[in-house]
């Protein structure tokens, strides 16, 4: 089973992400900040990671370079979820070390593309 981690600091978007995810067939994980979805990428070791950018604690650009930084996640895929949309913070998202970004809002058919050309 495929394992995807939502880390995203509103909690509807989790839930909400989580049961689209299992109706298409995936395992969610949360977390609700980026601290805590580089703590559970360690623990669980994700088959990807749907991050979100802009969070308390610790933001999405900072957990992805911690995850790039760490042997033990450097490989796992990362799909920044993001509302934000000029070139330059996507290109930033790209610097960082993501894998590849959508943009909110954005459909449950848009999201399993997207997975599904990271995870192959």
């Amino acid at each position: 089973m495929i394992r995807i981690l939502v880390v995203d600091d509103n909690s509807d978007m989790r839930e909400l992400l989580g049961r689209e995810l299992e109706l298409l067939g995936f395992t969610p994980l949360s977390a609700q900040d980026g601290k805590e979805g580089v703590e559970k990428a360690v623990a669980e070791k994700p088959d990807l990671i749907l991050m979100d950018l802009l969070m308390p604690v610790m933001d999405g650009w900072e957990a992805t370079r911690r995850l790039r930084a760490n042997p033990e996640t450097r490989d796992i895929p990362i799909l920044a979820a993001t509302a934000l949309f000029r070139s330059s913070e996507l290109d930033a998202c790209i610097e960082a070390g993501c894998d590849g970004y959508i943009i909110k809002p954005f459909t449950m058919t848009e999201l399993e593309n997207k997975i599904r050309e990271l995870i192959h």
